[in-house]
């Protein structure tokens, strides 16, 4: 599948630290590798801003599938990613 991110997205994670950048961008490249990363993600009961969300660690990444393309729309920390 394909990973597009969305400009919010795609700036979430400039305000984390170097490490925690590199392990979402390492899962996000196997997510993408995977024949069905869906079996990895949970579905949102409450899709406001997206319709399911990978766990890495700490962190949320919250998206959306249309097709065979994966849309990130945000990507915060767990704390955060439901407001």
């Amino acid at each position: 599948m394909e990973i597009h991110y969305t400009y919010k997205a795609a700036t979430d994670p400039k305000s984390f630290p170097r490490p925690v950048q590199k392990r979402i961008a390492s899962k996000m490249r196997f997510y993408a590798e995977q024949k069905n990363p869906l079996r990895f993600a949970e579905r949102l009961s409450e899709p406001r801003e997206g319709e399911y969300r990978f766990r890495i660690g700490k962190y949320r990444v919250i998206f959306d599938v249309v097709r065979d393309k994966i849309f990130i729309l945000k990507v915060r920390k767990r704390d955060e990613a439901y407001d």
